[in-house]
C-alpha cells in the first residue's frame, strides 16, 4: 500500500474548556467532538458489493449490514435540525425532510438526547411515528446535562434516561443505542452490562459506542457484543485510519458510522473565505479549520474536489460519500442536512461507482494538501476516548 503522508497545523489533542464557551452554548450545539488527521496509509477496498440492489417504488435505496443490524447505505443525520450549524430549523419542514428520506429509502435515522438538548429526539419521533417499524432508530445517551459539561454513564442513569428517550421518539424500543462519549468515571464493561439488561428486556435492540478508543471498542463487545461505533471519517478527518479503530471494527464484525462525513460542509463545497459562521447559533465559528486564519490555507483541498468531480460528473459531497462507501461495505455514512435538495444530492452518492484506481487517486491527490488547524474547539475535543 502506499506510504501517504500528512499534516495537521495545530496540535492534535486538546483538553479543557476554551475561554467564552459556557454550558447553554455546549448544549445547544451539542457534543461531536474527535482529532482527525488528514491523510493515513491507503485502506481502500474498491466499490464494495452491495447487500441488494436499488429497489423500485418506495425504498429506493442499496442496503448494508451494521453488525446484523440491516439499514440503508446512506442514513440521515438528524442533529442539525434543531441547531448546532445554524439556529433551529422550521419544524414542519424538518418533519418533511425527515420524511422525503424515507419515502426515498433511508431507513437509519440518527439522533442523540443532548441535540436540543431533547428536542431532536421529538422531532425524529414524531416524523417516523407513521412508520416506526419499516426504519431503524440511533439515539445517544452518556452526557450530564445538568449545567455541566460532565459526562454520565453511570448504570442507573442509563436505566433511567433511556424511558425518557423512548418516550420522546414515540417508540417501545431503540434499534441502536450509543454512549455518545466514554465516560472515565464509569467502567465501559458497567456500561455495557447495562445495556445488555435493557436489550434483554427488548427496550433495545443493539449496542453502540461513539469516539470510542480500539482498547474501549474491545472491553464494551467482550460484554455486550457491539453493532456499531460512530466516529468523525471524513476525506479531511481520517485518524480512525490509523489508531486502530477501523481495523478492530473490522476484526470484530462492528459496523462502522461515520458522522460529519462531509467534514461539517466544508466537503460540499458551499463555503469559501467570505463566509461567516455565527458565534452564537453555529459552532464552526469556533472551528480552528474554520477560522480566518486557517480557512484560507485549506482552500486548496476543496479547489481539487471540486475539479475532480467534475470529471465524474457529480458533485463535490457525492465524491466525499462515495468514497467512504467505497473503503468497506460496512460503512455506513450519515449526513446530516435540514434541505430536501441537499438531501437527495447526498442519496446520489450511491450511484458513484468509485474503483479501488479511483480510491487511490483521491487519497493520492489528498495527501498533497496539508489540513491546517483541529477540527473542533478544545471543549469539543477534551471528551474523546483517543490520544489521535
Amino acid at each position: 500500500m502506499a506510504n501517504i503522508k500528512s499534516k495537521v497545523v495545530v496540535s492534535q489533542e486538546g483538553s479543557g474548556a476554551p475561554q467564552g464557551i459556557n454550558r447553554r452554548d455546549f448544549l445547544s450545539l451539542t457534543t461531536m467532538a474527535g482529532v482527525s488527521l488528514m491523510a493515513a496509509p491507503l485502506l481502500s477496498m474498491g466499490a464494495p458489493a452491495r447487500s441488494e440492489k436499488p429497489k423500485k417504488g418506495e425504498n429506493k435505496m442499496n442496503t448494508r449490514k451494521l453488525g446484523n443490524l440491516e439499514v440503508s447505505e446512506i442514513g440521515l443525520g438528524c442533529m442539525n435540525m434543531t441547531g448546532n450549524y445554524n439556529p433551529p430549523a422550521n419544524h414542519q419542514e424538518s418533519i418533511q425532510t425527515i420524511r422525503k428520506a424515507f419515502e426515498s429509502g433511508v431507513t437509519f435515522f440518527d439522533t442523540a438526547e443532548v441535540y436540543g438538548p431533547y428536542i431532536d429526539e421529538k422531532l425524529v419521533g414524531e416524523a417516523l411515528e407513521p412508520f416506526r417499524n419499516q426504519v431503524k432508530i440511533a439515539t445517544k445517551f452518556g452526557f450530564a446535562i445538568d449545567g455541566t459539561v460532565g459526562l454520565d454513564s453511570r448504570p442507573e442513569r442509563i436505566k433511567k434516561v433511556v424511558e425518557e428517550s423512548l418516550k420522546r421518539l414515540r417508540t417501545d424500543h431503540i434499534d441502536l443505542y450509543y454512549q455518545h462519549r466514554v465516560d472515565p468515571n464509569v467502567p465501559v464493561e458497567e456500561v455495557a452490562g447495562a445495556i445488555k439488561e435493557l436489550i434483554q428486556q427488548g427496550k433495545l435492540l443493539h449496542f453502540g459506542l461513539s469516539e470510542a478508543s480500539a482498547k474501549t471498542i474491545r472491553r464494551a463487545h467482550a460484554v455486550q457484543p457491539l453493532t456499531a461505533v460512530q466516529s468523525e471519517y471524513s476525506l479531511w478527518t481520517r485518524n480512525v485510519e490509523l489508531n486502530g479503530v477501523l481495523d478492530t471494527c473490522e476484526e470484530l464484525g462492528v459496523g462502522f458510522v461515520p458522522w460529519s462525513p462531509l467534514g461539517a460542509g466544508f466537503l460540499t463545497g458551499k463555503y469559501d473565505t467570505k463566509t461567516k459562521f455565527d458565534e452564537k447559533s453555529d459552532f464552526r465559528a469556533g472551528f480552528p479549520r474554520y477560522s480566518k486564519e486557517f480557512l484560507p490555507l485549506n482552500m486548496p483541498i476543496i479547489e481539487w474536489l471540486k475539479g475532480y468531480a467534475i470529471k465524474k460528473n457529480a458533485t463535490p459531497s457525492q465524491i466525499a460519500l462515495a468514497w467512504l462507501l467505497a473503503k468497506s461495505p460496512s460503512i455506513v455514512p450519515i449526513p446530516g442536512t435540514r434541505y430536501q435538495t441537499h438531501l437527495m444530492e447526498n442519496l446520489a452518492a450511491q450511484n458513484i461507482q468509485l474503483s479501488k484506481e479511483d480510491v487511490q487517486e483521491i487519497e493520492t491527490c489528498f495527501s498533497k494538501y496539508p489540513v491546517y488547524g483541529d477540527r473542533m474547539g478544545e471543549a469539543h475535543m477534551s471528551s474523546i476516548d483517543y490520544t489521535f
